[in-house]
């Protein structure tokens, strides 16, 4: 009978491959896993420590700094991670070589609240804690506020973040009890009664129309009161 040697070099090979794949696998799972690499991504500003995320990053209470890779719960860490009331989004993987990396974002502040309790506002109008780490320069939030119902102030506080006008001169988000909306400048001695969130967009432009022309008049100082409720118009009260 004639030997098929192309089959036993087949065969060999799978084996040869088989057994490769067997060792580099069991290799890879005995491999040490690194001290955890932290990146926070966007904002530079740390409301949340390296040393806070560390911390968290255990299992079994154990830090998972030289564990087996092969017994590392991402998505328990992630877990950990993600209900961190600081932290927006964590992913965290570990590479072939053992370095597990936490990506970390955190959550932005837009607006920071002062009333009988003092937190943020993110920028998804949810509640934030204050950090004893790092204190955001927002605009104050005060009068008639509670956590469960941000949604007047935060609506004003994304406005003011994402315009210009607004950034440079709102330092203050006042809610009314009747939950209309007064805000206050930075240079201006004066109160701007915004009213309710209706036309709102009309509302900042009829206030940026009148700014320009107080300010070129030079009557800016001159006013205690300027009230946009009318969307039609301006009525400015002297002082």
């Amino acid at each position: 009978m004639k030997i098929n040697y192309n089959y036993i070099k087949v065969i060999g090979l799978l084996v040869l491959v088989a057994f490769l794949f067997a060792f580099s696998s069991i290799r890879n799972s005995a491999r040490k896993v690194s001290e955890p690499n932290i990146k926070f991504l966007g904002d530079e500003n740390l409301f949340v420590t390296h040393e806070t995320v560390s911390k968290l990053l255990i299992q079994n209470q154990q830090s998972v700094s030289n564990m087996p890779k092969e017994i590392i719960d991402l998505n328990d860490l992630e877990s950990a991670l993600n209900a961190n009331v600081m932290i927006k989004q964590a992913q965290v993987y570990i590479n072939v070589d053992g370095t597990l990396t936490a990506e970390i974002e955190q959550k932005k502040p837009i607006a920071r609240v002062s009333t009988n309790a003092s937190y943020y506002i993110d920028d998804e109008g949810s509640y934030m804690p204050l950090s004893t780490n790092y204190t955001s320069r927002v605009p104050l939030v005060t009068g008639f506020v509670t956590k469960n119902e941000l949604y007047n102030v935060f609506h004003v506080a994304k406005k003011v973040q994402s315009d210009d006008f607004l950034k440079t001169h709102v330092t203050e988000i006042h809610q009314n009890e009747n939950n209309t909306i007064d805000l206050k400048f930075r240079l201006n001695d004066f109160t701007v009664q915004l009213g309710s969130l209706d036309q709102l967009d009309k509302k900042i432009n009829n206030l940026k129309a009148f700014y320009q022309k107080a300010m070129k008049d030079g009557s800016l100082d001159s006013y205690s009161t300027v009230n946009l409720r009318f969307d039609k118009q301006v009525i400015c009260t002297k002082k």
